[in-house]
């Protein structure tokens, strides 16, 4: 039974819930309260037969023709909202980019809402208006419509960005995080965990030996080169959660098993030396510049060349397999011969890292 407390002329129930900073972690929190709290309350979830809330993709679909319209939508909040390789501002185009790549389709546009606090220097929103711009060039989407508006001092922390990505697939089908394939292989486009050790390098005044910058960027043109090779069954960017959280809702979505070789895994030395102080799994760590996906073995080698070829994919490697028992399972192979579950992390570790 219940037990109630007064708050005034309120009687306020002891088992009342509320939302923590975990539950906007990218993570089996987050998860939970999105189906039962904000999937549950909607009705119309989907525009004919496209994809919708019910997917929990990247993004949706809507058919126009014979193509795929794919729309997405990301806020960032991002603390501090200047960090080593980049701003809220390239975040905010970056990302939303990506999450149209990764379900196949080629980026268009971009439509922004930014939020200030009073008092924020207008040389610093001028210098992140820039940046997005920048961004927005080098992934040649336009930015196409936007919103702005300033909140008291105190209401909102320094500034907040909410962008929308349109992008459009002209032949076949979106690529989904629930397509992988017993026998594919697993790339991962590069390194893992460096935007989330650089943001909390930059919050917490730590140094290492060698500069460590986040990998936020753009990556349409890794995709494409993978998506003009073909093969690739599944995709998505390992963002909040990181490697773990993107890898696990791929496999209990396809109804697959993922295994992965620890040594082939691409960590650079100060992400791995700063987990390991700060008590942190490397993949669990917010990436905001990398890909995985699934890739039928028989291309897998052509693709990781393909990939390699880009900018943002010279360091990519295959780090894993695909396969039929234990599904909904990602396994580790250990560099000393074990093998480990690795599980859906419950939020990223790092809040306000994107």
């Amino acid at each position: 039974m219940p037990c109630f407390v007064m708050a005034g002329d309120l009687a306020v129930s002891s088992e009342e819930e509320f939302v923590t900073l975990l539950h906007g972690g990218g993570g089996e929190l987050m998860e939970k309260l999105v189906k039962e709290v904000i999937v549950s309350a909607i009705s119309r979830r989907r525009v004919g037969r496209g994809v919708g809330l019910d997917e929990l993709c990247d993004g949706a679909t809507i058919r126009v023709g014979n193509s795929h319209l794919v729309v997405s939508i990301d806020g960032h909040t991002i603390d501090p909202p200047f960090f080593p390789g980049g701003d809220i501002g390239r975040l905010a185009v970056a990302g939303t980019v990506n999450d149209v790549a990764v379900m196949g389709a080629r980026p268009l546009a971009i439509l922004d809402a930014i939020i200030v606090e009073e008092g924020f220097p207008i040389s610093d929103l001028r210098k992140i208006v820039e940046s997005m711009n920048a961004t927005a060039e080098e992934a040649e989407v336009a930015i196409v419509a936007g919103d702005f508006k300033v909140m008291p001092h105190g209401k909102v922390d320094r500034i907040t960005i909410s962008t929308c990505g349109v992008g459009i697939v002209e032949e076949g089908s979106p690529v989904l995080d629930s397509g992988a394939k017993p026998g594919d292989k697993v790339i991962v486009s590069g390194p893992v965990g460096d935007h989330g050790i650089a943001l909390l390098a930059a919050r917490e005044g730590l140094s290492f030996q060698t500069d460590l910058v986040s990998d936020v960027a753009p990556i349409w043109q890794t995709i494409e080169a993978a998506l003009r090779v073909g093969g690739v069954h599944a995709m998505k960017d390992p963002t909040r959660g990181g490697l773990a959280y993107a890898l696990n809702e791929i496999a209990e979505k396809s109804g697959v098993s993922i295994w992965l070789d620890e040594e082939r895994i691409p960590i650079r030395e100060a992400v791995r030396a700063a987990s390991e102080m700060l008590g942190l799994d490397p993949l669990e760590v917010t990436c905001e510049g990398r890909v995985v996906m699934c890739v039928d073995a028989e291309v897998a080698e052509e693709v990781l060349k393909a990939v390699r070829r880009t900018k943002y994919g010279a360091e990519a490697e295959i780090v894993g397999e695909v396969r039929e028992e234990r599904p909904s399972y990602v396994l580790l192979r250990t560099s000393v011969g074990g093998t480990r579950i690795v599980e859906k992390p419950l939020g990223e570790p790092i809040p306000r890292v994107c």
